[in-house]
Formats: C-alpha cells, structure tokens, sequence
C-alpha cells in the first residue's frame, strides 16, 4: 500500500464521511506531560472510523467490476458490521452480517436498520469470524474482513493524512490496536511522510494478541478475555496482512487495564463532553498515566468510536 492508495482512498469516500476534529485536549496534555490532540472519530458517520474502510472496500470493489448482485458478508464486533451495513444501504448490495452474540444493543440495532441480514450468533468474535468466513465458502459470497483487506486499511489511513494537515508537527500517533488495520493504516501513512514519527500501539490486557505475538516473534493464538473493549478483543486471522505492517512500522505496543479504560471514559465525559465506547477510549487510558515516552511530544491520539449502550454507559458514570 502506498500514499497513493490512500489518496485514493480519500477520493472515493469523500462524499460518504466526515472530515472529523482534531481537537487539543488540556485534560490530556497535563495528564501526559505531552501536548496531546483527539482525533475524534467517535463522530464519524455510523460513529466509527470503520465507515472509511467500509466505504473504500465497496467503492473500490465496484470500481473493479463487482457485481450489484452480489451478496457480501462479514464479521464484526459490531462497528465494522455497521458501517459496512451503511455502505452496502448506499450501493444496493445485499449484506450478511456476524457478529457475537453479546455485541452491544447500540451497534446491533444500526447494523439491523440499514437493512443488513444480521446474524449475532458468534460465541465471540473469533467465532463470527469463523462463521463468516465459512459462510463466504459455501455461498461464494464477497467476504470483507474488518483488518484483512487492504481496501479497508487505505480508507483508515485517511485519518493519518488529515491529522498531518491540521498539525503538521504532529510526532507520535497513539492507536488502539484490535485485529490491526486502523495502525497498518496510520503507520503507514506516518512513516511515509515523516520517517521519524512514531506509532504506539494499544491492546487491552485481556486481548494483547499483537503484543504477544511481537515477543514472541511470530503471529500467536491467544485466549482472549473479557473486556469493556470489545471492539478490541479476539485473535486475528492467522494470514492477517496487518501483521507484517504491525512488526515492521508500530515502534511499540502497550496494554491498558479495565480500569484504566473506565477512567479514560469517565475522564472524557467529565473533561471533554464527549463519550466513546471502551474501544474507542483505548488510547486515551494509555495517556492518562503519563507514560515517560510520550513527554514533551506532540500526540494524536485516536477516538476511535462512540457505540456505547446507553445503561453501560450510565453504570460507568455511576461508578467511576
């Protein structure tokens, strides 16, 4: 993938997304002894970066000669189903949605209102993804993975190419990491334009599939557990093309707690008036703490989305 593909990118979703903030943040600048601006894709359309992905893959699929008829499925933790549901909605194409069955209410229900045929039927998400994959092979449906897709990858990247026009001395990226393609994006983007950035990269301890598998220098399983990030949790596919971009480009991952998660959302509420759902909040709780590597640097941090169940969110608030 080149800047050229991610030009591209921007060329195709133009008209289907939002050109978000980039706004700076006090709260986090004190916090992190770095001058810190959110990236705030918690109010892109279908309240998600994924929509730039989605958007890119099916554009870009028909672009290619994909036929109209064609019926297209995936697996998501609830985000990329949604924002795929909306681009599928936009173009006409018939859609078959996967996801865990305990996938939050908020993405579930949008997944369902753009018209997608959903089926949260996984035991997680590696589960839906099996599922979803299967499903492609028995029914030669056109399988777009949330990561695994270079089409996706270049629309993310999009966010990393705004990011640089509104702060150009922007030096380090901070970017939740789940199945890869939101970092293989902004990584890449980053690097290209200014080979001395830096890109971190943030898992949840309860699903650090990519930190793991960094120390153990090759792609690892991991037994994934339960996390308020559940756009985060799960193992990527075990042929991932994020996976090179992430061992090649990302200068570190960390991993946050679930109280640090709940702090951070907590924290956006009481400091900045804005809510995210865990996932979303995954490298704001990499901030909070004020890590010694991130001092004295210029920060985009990335809000990642805002698809949070209305009673999770008040039981957060109630005891945070």
């Amino acid at each position: 993938m080149t800047l050229i593909d991610v030009f591209r990118a921007r060329r195709r979703i133009a008209s289907f997304v939002r050109r978000t903030p980039l706004v700076e943040s006090p709260w986090l600048s004190d916090a992190s002894g770095a001058r810190v601006w959110m990236k705030l894709e918690s109010l892109q359309t279908a309240s998600s970066f994924k929509s730039r992905g989605a958007f890119n893959a099916v554009i870009a699929r028909l672009e290619r000669g994909l036929n109209a008829a064609t019926e297209l499925v995936t697996a998501s933790a609830g985000n990329h189903g949604r924002a795929l549901a909306a681009a599928a909605e936009a173009f006409k194409l018939p859609l078959v949605v996967f996801t865990p069955v305990d996938a939050p209410q908020a993405k579930l229900g949008a997944i369902r209102r753009h018209g997608a045929d959903l089926r949260a039927v996984g035991r997680d998400y590696d589960d839906a993804e099996r599922r979803a994959l299967a499903y492609a092979g028995e029914t030669g449906a056109e399988f777009i993975s949330p990561y695994n897709d270079l089409d996706v990858v270049a629309g993310a990247a999009t966010i990393a190419l705004e990011i640089f026009e509104d702060a150009p001395d922007v030096d380090l990226f901070v970017v939740p990491i789940g199945g890869g393609g939101l970092i293989s994006g902004i990584a890449s983007v980053a690097k290209a334009i200014d080979p001395s950035c830096r890109v971190i990269g943030v898992e949840v301890e309860a699903s650090c599939a990519f930190q793991t598998s960094l120390r153990a220098g090759r792609l690892v399983e991991i037994v994934p557990g339960p996390t308020l990030a559940d756009g985060l949790g799960g193992n990527p596919d075990p042929n991932t093309i994020t996976w090179p971009f992430v061992q090649q480009l990302v200068d570190r991952i960390v991993t946050v707690s679930e109280s640090d998660l709940q702090s951070a959302l907590v924290g956006l509420v009481e400091s900045e008036h804005l809510v995210a759902e865990g996932a979303g909040a995954a490298a704001i709780a990499s901030l909070i703490g004020g890590a010694d590597e991130v001092r004295g640097r210029r920060v985009a941090a990335i809000v990642t989305g805002s698809n949070i169940d209305r009673a999770r969110l008040a039981t957060l608030l109630a005891s945070g």
